[in-house]
Parts: C-alpha cells; sequence; structure tokens
C-alpha cells in the first residue's frame, strides 16, 4: 500500500474511533448537548411571540435610548450590556445622555442601529451581532427582516415603555432582566413599583365615573403654534385613568395619541389641565422641565404655555389646577414617580401623603446607576 493512501486509512480510522466514543451505548438515551442544556431558554415578548435565546446574558443590541435607563435600573453597568445602540441622545435628553457618557464612556464607541423613529435596516444589527435586538412594539423589523436576523442567530425580542407604558412597563423589565441575567433585580424594582401602585388603587377603585375629575393632558406642550396633543386610549391617558381621573382625549380618539381641536378642549371645559414637555422644548419655546431648569424657569414657562388663546380661559387655569410635568418621567419604570404626582394632582384629598420626591430619591439611591436629579414637576397658582 502506498504511504499516502495508509496514512489517509489512519487519519479515518482515528475519526471513526473518536465518533463512535461520543455515541450512546444501544441502551442509553441520547445525552443533550451541555451548552444548549446549559443555556437555552425560551421568553415570551411583548408581541405574544416566543423567543428562544440560545446564551441568554448575551449583550443586546436596543432601538431606543431611553432604555438606558429602564436597563440602569437592574444593572450597575447598564452599557456593559449593550453590543450596540440606537444613538438617539436627544430621546434621553442632552443632561442625561451626558451623564451617562461621564460614568459610562464606552457609550460613545457603542456601535450604533438604526432608532425606531426611523426606518429598520437589518445591516448595521448584522454587524453589531447581538445576542438578541431589542425593539419597540410599535416599529422594528418586518417579518423578512427577523426571518433574516433569526438566520443569522440573532433573536428579535419586542417590549413596550411608550405605546401603551402603563400596562407594559413591568412586563418590559421583566424581559430586559431575562435578557442580561438580571431577573432578581428587575422583579426585585417591580414589586417596588407594584406595592406604590396598588396603595394608590385602593383608595381610587370605588370612585364612580361622573365623579371622576375631567383632565386635559397636552403633551410637548408648547412645541409649535398650535394645540393640542394629547393622550388617547393608551400611552399617558392609562395613568389619568388609574389614579381616578378622565381623560378628555379618549372621548375623541382611539388611539394611543393623536391631536384635539381646540374648541373640543374649550368646550370640554376640564377641570384639570397638564402640560408635559422636557428640554427639547426649549428652542420651540414651549414647557420645560427638567435637570438643567429651576422651578422659577419651568413655572414660567409653564405660565406662558398656559396663557396661550384658549388655554387661558379654561377652568382649569383659572381656578390653579394647571401642572407641569417631565415627559422623561413617563418613558420608562421609573413613572411610579409621575403617577404619584398625578394623583397628588387630580385627588390631592385623597393622597395628600404621597411624597413623589422622596420616591424618586428612594430610587436614585436604591435602583438607578444614573440617578435623576432637578425637579420634574411644577404647579401654577391661580390667574
Amino acid at each position: 500500500m502506498k504511504r499516502s493512501s495508509l496514512h489517509t486509512l489512519l487519519i479515518g480510522s482515528a475519526m471513526a474511533l473518536a465518533i463512535a466514543a461520543c455515541q450512546p451505548a444501544a441502551n442509553e438515551p441520547a445525552a443533550e448537548p451541555a451548552a444548549a442544556a446549559a443555556t437555552a431558554v425560551t421568553i415570551t415578548d411583548l408581541r405574544d411571540r416566543s423567543v428562544t435565546l440560545p446564551a441568554p446574558g448575551a449583550k443586546i443590541s436596543i432601538d431606543d435610548g431611553r432604555y438606558l435607563v429602564a436597563l440602569a435600573l437592574i444593572h450597575p453597568d447598564p452599557v456593559s450590556v449593550l453590543a450596540a445602540w440606537s444613538g438617539d441622545a436627544n430621546r434621553l435628553g442632552a443632561e442625561t445622555h451626558a451623564a451617562y457618557v461621564a460614568k459610562f464612556p464606552a457609550l460613545k464607541d457603542l456601535p450604533v442601529t438604526p432608532s425606531s423613529a426611523a426606518e429598520f435596516l437589518v445591516e448595521p444589527v448584522l454587524a453589531a451581532a447581538p445576542g438578541a435586538a431589542v425593539v419597540s412594539t410599535g416599529a422594528g423589523p418586518s417579518d423578512a427582516q427577523i426571518a433574516q436576523l433569526e438566520g443569522a442567530g440573532i433573536p428579535v425580542v419586542y417590549i413596550d415603555f411608550f405605546t401603551h407604558p402603563f400596562q407594559n412597563q413591568a412586563k418590559s423589565l421583566e424581559i430586559l432582566g431575562q435578557l442580561t441575567g438580571r431577573t432578581e433585580q428587575a422583579a426585585a424594582y417591580n414589586a417596588f413599583r407594584q406595592a406604590k401602585l396598588d396603595l394608590i388603587a385602593s383608595r381610587v377603585k370605588d370612585i364612580p365615573e361622573d365623579k371622576r375629575p375631567t383632565v386635559f393632558m397636552e403633551a410637548h406642550a408648547g412645541n409649535g403654534p398650535d394645540c393640542c396633543n394629547s393622550p388617547g386610549k393608551g400611552n399617558m391617558g392609562d395613568y389619568i385613568t388609574f389614579v381616578g381621573g378622565h381623560n378628555i382625549g379618549a372621548d375623541a380618539m382611539d388611539t394611543a395619541f393623536g391631536k384635539l381641536n381646540l374648541e373640543f378642549v374649550i368646550d370640554r371645559d376640564p377641570n384639570i389641565y397638564i402640560a408635559t414637555g422636557g428640554p427639547h422644548l426649549e428652542k420651540a419655546g414651549g414647557f420645560v422641565v427638567g435637570e438643567k431648569y429651576d422651578v422659577a424657569t419651568s413655572a414660567a414657562s409653564l405660565k406662558k404655555v398656559a396663557s396661550r388663546r384658549g388655554i387661558s380661559t379654561l377652568k382649569a387655569v383659572r381656578e390653579g389646577r394647571t401642572h407641569g410635568l417631565s415627559h422623561q418621567l413617563i418613558n420608562s419604570p421609573i413613572d411610579i414617580v409621575a403617577t404619584e404626582v398625578l394623583a397628588k394632582w387630580i385627588h390631592p384629598e385623597l393622597f395628600a401623603d404621597l411624597d413623589p420626591q422622596a420616591t424618586l430619591n428612594e430610587i436614585n439611591t436604591k435602583y438607578l446607576a444614573v440617578p435623576y436629579p432637578g425637579t420634574y414637576w411644577v404647579d401654577l397658582p391661580k390667574n
């Protein structure tokens, strides 16, 4: 036999013996692959999709920068669990983004994938190769794009902190905990939040519908010359309903968010007017509130917004039930602070003992990796 043929035969025999050694005996059950058995986990996302994660705890990509706040509630270094992020620093706010970069400089060098505010693109996600791509329910990839990502071994997981935040915050945080190996931390924060929600629910559960104060919440108030952006059925309207108020936006819209006619608002003449805003409205001359503004500045901008044609004539404005809330407090599980604020505004006699600032202080010291300093709500006196 030639030397080359003998060499080939020996190699083939050795491989056959190695394969045979790995096979179970005829009367033994086949063992599952150890790695798969040890790491694979199946979760249900916010679109009720069953998603199997071959390697939970692997780095993820996110399509909204505000998810950083949720991750910061359950992880001491939320940037360390990211393979890529959306790069939409404007959604976090300049000051909050700067605080994250200062504490976690790696954020500056993270690969950037499309924001949920833009068209979903597969290529940047493939290039980042996350263990899972976390996307918002209101956006995200098409079925064909999901198939492409999954074909490359990247599961797609939907969460929601924005379309129906009130009902989906806890589940979405739970999912983030599963994805990042922080299930206990997510459960602990959800329990903290739920206990406070239960207290509020117990006090308003018997209020009949016709006794609920009517509320007009103008979202992004003063963002342009016209009124009136408003939650409808969903979004921030769910919070108003939960704390015992009646959201007038839900009377006119079936969508989670939309625009009311000023004439409709004037005709309803709500008991309470609440503007939401933040730093993003500074250039437009709208309602500003948050870390970079003191109370006097926020109150002045709220007064300006409430002095517009039509709004200034509302009973709520005339009688001193005009309030301003940071939009950022709704878009993450720290929404419990906003929920307590709304409860005090809508039913001050029922919730005089609530202290939203103490709640925010506790979240800052006990949970958040990057605290929320500053003022995030303000009131106006009677005209």
